[in-house]
């Protein structure tokens, strides 16, 4: 059976590269017997960003010239990244008639495959990653082996819907561990946590927030003080620093940009390489 060639593809932005990616896999998904190698490269927000991103492009094997979906806003940064070359297209642009010129193929557009499954191995992937969350959720049955990565963080710091948002949009098993009162109070981690420290991230937030939210949770409760709250977050930040690992304030970020920086920080841009 004749391998299918293989076409880079990459989804280059400012922000969280999200909007490149959605409209990029909605295009690529109209077109047959070829396999797509997709690399999102996400905050490219300086020369030396746009500068890395460019040499990825280039180091980046394709059988066809790559595609690189770009929208990041600054002209000097743009001109960075297309000096690596590639097939330059804007999500406004009539990418269409563009990619089938570089692929030398007709699109092939079928009636609800722009969101249906591309990959049915991805999908079932998510799935696998989803149970994974779900299963692995507040410290329970903890199989860290298995973990693409650990969230850290107190009590209602983000960690269970960051976790199902990288299961579910990128594949990625995402256990979550709640720092305990015991851990802050010996202001050490689990040992077999601690074990597995290339695969952790801390999630923190602002202490105001965080009381608030545990007030709608438990009213009037000491797990909702402010003071309680302010020690916990303290203290967490004190484990992240002693121990090196990398943390990010959830407090004003949404969901994609948590999971988008993760992604990043911890290299796991796992589904799309």
């Amino acid at each position: 059976m004749t391998e299918n060639k293989k076409c880079a593809i990459f989804y280059v932005s400012d922000g969280t590269a999200i909007t490149a990616e959605t409209v990029g896999r909605s295009l690529i998904t109209q077109f047959t017997g070829i396999d797509f190698v997709e690399k999102r490269l996400a905050f490219i927000n300086d020369a030396a960003s746009a500068q890395q991103a460019a040499d990825i492009i280039k180091a980046t094997p394709s059988d066809y010239q790559p595609l690189v979906i770009n929208t990041v806003v600054d002209i000097e940064l743009r001109k960075i990244i297309h000096s690596a070359g590639g097939l330059k297209l804007d999500p406004f642009n009539r990418l269409l008639r563009r990619i089938e010129r570089n692929l030398d193929i007709k699109s092939d557009p079928g009636v609800g495959r722009t969101h249906g499954m591309a990959d049915s191995t991805s999908y079932n992937d998510r799935i696998e990653a989803t149970n994974f969350a779900l299963s692995h959720d507040d410290g329970v049955n903890l199989n860290l082996k298995k973990a693409d990565l650990i969230l850290l963080g107190v009590s209602r710091s983000g960690k269970t819907p960051t976790c199902l948002y990288l299961a579910l949009h990128y594949g990625l098993k995402a256990a979550n561990y709640p720092i305990t009162d015991d851990d802050l109070e010996r202001m050490q981690l689990p040992a077999e946590v601690m074990a597995h420290q290339s695969k952790l991230f801390g999630l923190t937030i602002d202490p105001f927030r965080l009381s608030q939210i545990r007030g709608e949770r438990r009213p009037n409760s000491r797990y909702a003080e402010l003071r309680k709250c302010q020690g916990e977050v303290s203290d967490a930040e004190l484990i992240y620093h002693r121990h090196q690992i990398p943390f990010l304030n959830t407090t004003l970020t949404s969901i994609e940009e948590i999971s988008g920086k993760i992604m990043i920080a911890l290299d796991l841009n796992k589904r799309l390489y």
